[in-house]
Formats: structure tokens, C-alpha cells, sequence
């Protein structure tokens, strides 16, 4: 853990570099050197761009190199399992293994805050000492150990509360004291309304929310109604953390150490400031480097300066998906999950879910078209569903013609 005073205002000195692009260039360079020694599927890409012996390489020249879908991972992993070519070291060096719904495999090195998560819980004011509740997961997914980690190199006390059991995770953090939230925004209203229920102070002073979208009325809720302080952080299992809040709260500054492209997804060039985009990353991890990895979230890129000082750009926010996965309650669900569990069904004509967040709590419902003469069992379904994606799942019978057919087997209504 390092060794850090409270009043330091910035975590590392790449949050302000003099010049950004040039930042960007250098370690642009040292990635795609790196991959290409590395990584198979890397260097793959690379030749296939006529990219064949790196050396001087700047962002801009990366233009030729194809984008990896993160939903193309789980199709590589199966043909070359477990990580699709793109582990760097032998998987003995590794610290953990993940596997996210897809399913994707993700792995863990053995150094300290692998997903470089520090930088974003400092600008939310976390500090040495602090006892904070993180409510991620730490089952086979890495969110929790994600927020662990970082939780840990600051200094802060962690109590690993993992998701749900509300009630229990209210009496442990009044006990404790706990001053910090991470998890998800929704959580943290459910836990702060569980305490009014049960009459008991949650002294929450401050957040870092990730893994789902902060509406503006609910972040004024939780701000004015609970005066808790919430920050915003953003990032992948596969890419570590991406962009973080900063005190002005106007945008998700870059995470030092990687590398941000916006691309357009119809062209796949760099989209203009403020336009939205698929945000690609490359990133020069020594033990899962990246090249133009694309994340299938859309953002944008605010270029104006800060006043917090930070000298990197922003992404604008969280604007949508270009890939098929939908996250819920902190969790991607696919398609593919659902056909899983119900393609080849006699019972079933046809099927679709739908995500919707009633009073900003995701829920997904999954509607089911019986096959003529037939009446599926709900409750085997939904046990089914839920066992499928590891998320609760509603499921409704509808009438034949109720779905529409080009609408999708997964939509997300928020």
C-alpha cells in the first residue's frame, strides 16, 4: 500500500501532464509494443493492419488497427481458452480468474490495485482510514475486488459487503461507522431507505457509484434527501477503470495509464468533440494488454479544461450500448444468455426481455410466448432465467403476437 498524506490533492502526476495528446502518443507506443510481443490476438490485428514491427507509434496511426468487440470475447476465449490469446504471462502468475456473463473470462495480476482504481476513489475524498462499505460483488465477477483493491491502496478500512442482504449490511456499517459507499446508486438508496425503515443511522458521508447509470433525480436525492456526497467512476473488468468524477463533477475525467478513443460506430473514426462514440480502449497492461479494445459503451469526449486541475479530457457520461449486452443491477446481461436458457423450449414460441427501473431499481422481465397447446411453468422458467444471467428475473405469459419480432430477444427500456 502506498504510503500517502491526506492533504495531497491529485493521486498521480499523469492527471496533469502538461501535454495530453503527447501523454496519450507515449503510451500508445508502449502498448502496442508490449501486445505485440505478448499477446497472439494482438499482434494478429496489428499484421493484419501492416503493422508489423511497432516502433515509434502514435494514437493516430492506430487508425488502420480493426476494433475488438468486448462481444466477440466470449467466441475467442472458446476457441482459445481461457483468455483468447491475450494473456501476456502464464496464468500461474496470475493472482484471481473471473468469469463475467457472456461468458467472459477475466483475469488478475498479482500487483497491487490492478484496475487502477485509486486515482477515482481519491477524487471522491476517500482517504487513509476510512471504513467503507463495498456492496459489488466479489463472487466469480470482479467488480468487488475491483473497488476492493483500490479501497485498500488508499488506506481505507473495507468491509466486503458484496450484494444484497440490506438489512444485514445497514446494522454492520452503523456498527462500524462506516463513512464510505461503493457500489451501485441504487443500492446505496435501498440501503439508506432500509436504515429509515429499521431505524438505524447510516452515517454515509460520501460514494463512489459504478456499474449502473446515476439519473440526475436520483443523484439529488441521494445528495439533498441523505446528504451523501456521490461520485461517478466508469470502467471494464477487461480495461480496469476508465473515467472518474472529480470534484466539479462535470464529466468523467480519464483514468491515468490508458489510453481513450471515441470512435464513431458507423465510420470508426474518431468521433468530433462532444459527439458520441463506441469508447475503445488501449491500455499498456503487463498482464492483459489491450489495442483498440472496444467496450460497446458510447460517450463522448469533452476537450475543455477542468477546474479541478486535471488536465485530461472528460467523457460526457454513460450514452448508451453498441454491443448487445445490457447491464443491470451492475451485472451484463446478453442475449445469448437468454437463448441459453430457453432456445430449443417446446414450450416456447418466442421470448423477450425488457429491462425498466421503476423508481430507479433495474428490474428485467422476461415475456414468453407459449407454443400452441402448451402452459410453461413459470416459476421452472424464471428459475431457469435467474440461474442463467445470476440476476432475478420476472417472467410473464403474453398472448400470441404480443412480441415484436424485430424488436430483439433483449431491450432496454430506461
Amino acid at each position: 500500500m502506498a504510503l500517502v498524506s491526506p492533504e495531497r490533492v491529485f493521486w498521480s502526476e499523469m492527471e496533469t501532464v502538461h501535454d495530453w495528446a503527447a501523454h496519450q502518443d507515449r503510451l500508445t507506443a508502449r502498448a502496442v509494443r508490449y501486445a505485440a510481443e505478448h499477446s497472439a490476438e494482438a499482434r494478429a490485428r496489428l499484421e493484419e493492419a501492416g503493422i508489423r514491427f511497432p516502433g515509434d507509434i502514435g494514437l493516430a496511426d492506430l487508425a488502420p488497427v480493426r476494433v475488438l468487440a468486448k462481444d466477440d470475447l466470449p467466441e475467442l476465449q472458446a476457441a482459445h481458452p481461457p483468455f483468447g490469446g491475450m494473456l501476456a504471462v502464464g496464468i500461474g502468475e496470475l493472482r484471481r480468474i473471473y468469469q463475467s456473463p457472456g461468458p467472459i473470462h477475466d483475469p488478475e495480476g498479482r500487483r497491487p490495485d490492478f484496475w487502477r482504481m485509486a486515482p477515482a476513489l481519491w477524487a471522491a475524498g476517500f482517504r487513509p482510514g476510512d471504513i467503507v462499505l463495498n456492496t459489488l460483488s466479489y463472487h466469480l465477477t470482479p467488480g468487488g475486488h475491483m473497488l476492493d483493491a483500490g479501497l485498500r491502496e488508499v488506506g481505507c478500512v473495507v468491509i466486503p459487503g458484496g450484494v444484497g442482504n440490506s438489512a444485514a449490511q445497514v446494522s454492520l456499517a452503523a456498527d462500524a461507522g462506516a463513512r464510505g459507499y461503493v457500489g451501485t446508486p441504487q443500492f446505496l438508496l435501498t440501503l439508506l431507505e432500509t436504515g429509515i425503515e429499521r431505524e438505524t443511522a447510516v452515517g454515509f458521508a460520501k460514494a463512489l457509484v459504478t456499474g449502473a447509470p446515476l439519473p440526475p433525480d436520483l443523484r439529488a436525492r441521494l445528495q439533498d434527501d441523505f446528504e451523501v456526497d456521490v461520485f461517478q467512476a466508469y470502467g471494464t473488468a477487461d480495461a480496469g477503470t476508465l473515467g472518474y468524477e472529480c470534484a466539479a463533477k462535470q464529466g468523467w475525467h480519464v483514468a491515468p495509464g490508458v489510453v481513450v478513443e471515441v470512435l464513431d460506430p458507423g465510420t470508426g473514426e474518431a468521433a468530433e468533440p462532444n459527439q458520441p462514440g463506441q469508447v475503445v480502449v488501449t491500455s499498456p497492461n503487463d498482464v492483459y494488454p489491450l489495442v483498440r479494445f472496444g467496450t460497446g459503451d458510447l460517450s463522448a469526449l469533452e476537450l475543455a479544461a477542468c477546474s479541478c486541475g486535471r488536465t485530461s479530457p472528460r467523457l460526457t457520461g454513460f450514452l448508451g450500448r453498441v454491443g448487445e449486452g445490457v447491464k443491470v443491477r451492475g451485472m451484463f446481461v446478453h442475449p445469448r444468455q437468454l437463448a441459453g436458457a430457453l432456445a430449443g423450449d417446446p414450450e416456447v414460441a418466442s421470448y423477450q426481455g425488457v429491462v425498466t427501473a421503476p423508481d430507479h431499481r433495474d428490474s428485467l422481465t422476461v415475456s414468453i410466448e407459449p407454443a400452441a397447446g402448451h402452459a410453461p411453468d413459470i416459476d421452472a422458467l424464471a428459475a431457469r432465467l435467474t440461474a442463467a444471467v445470476k440476476l432475478r428475473v420476472e417472467v410473464r405469459v403474453v398472448p400470441h403476437g404480443s412480441i415484436e419480432e424485430d424488436a430483439g430477444h433483449l431491450v432496454d427500456a430506461r
